[in-house]
């Protein structure tokens, strides 16, 4: 819901004129309804002067009257004249950022002379005199002028700037240089990672694989059995059980009995 462009004037304004409830008055102006209480009772941190919002449009008589008649009904908003937006003029630049107007603009005219006076002018928000006086070193103040990037200052935004210099450069010729070596150094970058997600795909499947076949075997109920090398009597033979001597089967028996 829109709210009137000065709402503690308004709400003392109705409270003197009308005979609107506090609820009614917080809910139209977006105030706590203690506020309203406080400007009622004239114990506000400052004495408000009455803004009538019949007069500025924001509140119709009807819509008052409608309001004091029945303390359930809550005021509608009138739309009023559509207000004037700034939409030419140098940028707004606040107060405590304006002494670092000088050191963005410096710096811009050393690291990016290809950029003109108006778009200096248009990004920093400053005139042309500043400028050619910091070009030519007339300045009042220059002793004390630092070139500073105008992104850090929070004169710009980053995006603002490149764009800026994009444009100057494409209008003057002028081709940004190519970093091949951090091109290069991203191509391997990219090609190790890839490597390493390869790698890690064919492991995980593997382990996969090996999960899989350990609980299928588990439920067959089969054992994996350890095979124990044999030890062949010769390299490359086969082993195989010696014959007992003659006689040693009668004493194996014997010793039975």
């Amino acid at each position: 819901m829109a709210h009137p462009l000065m709402p503690h004037a308004t709400a003392s304004w109705l409270v003197d004129n009308t005979s609107l409830s506090f609820e009614q008055i917080s809910e139209f102006c977006g105030l706590h309804i203690l506020e309203v209480q406080a400007i009622a009772d004239d114990t506000a941190a400052t004495k408000l002067t009455g803004r009538d919002p019949v007069q500025a449009h924001e509140l119709t008589q009807e819509e008052i009257d409608k309001g004091q008649a029945d303390p359930e009904h809550a005021l509608q908003m009138s739309v009023g004249p559509e207000q004037i937006r700034r939409t030419k003029g140098p940028r707004y630049t606040p107060v405590s950022k304006r002494q670092d107007k000088p050191d963005g603009i410096a710096w811009l005219l050393r690291n990016h002379p290809e950029i003109s006076d108006a778009q200096v002018g248009k990004l920093i928000g400053t005139t042309r005199n500043t400028i050619n006086a910091i070009r030519d070193r007339t300045h009042w103040n220059i002793a004390e002028i630092t070139p500073k990037d105008p992104v850090t200052l929070g004169l710009c935004r980053q995006s603002e700037l490149d764009m800026v210099v994009g444009k100057a450069a494409k209008k003057a010729g002028i081709e940004p240089p190519k970093d091949e070596v951090s091109e290069g150094d991203r191509e391997a970058l990219i090609e190790e990672l890839k490597q390493e997600r390869e790698t890690a795909a064919v492991e995980a499947a593997a382990a996969l694989a090996a999960e899989e076949a350990a609980a299928a075997a588990e439920e067959a109920g089969e054992e994996i059995v350890e095979e124990k090398p044999a030890w062949p009597d010769t390299p490359g033979e086969e082993s195989s059980p010696k014959p007992l001597p003659e006689g040693a089967e009668e004493l194996f028996k014997k010793s039975d009995d």
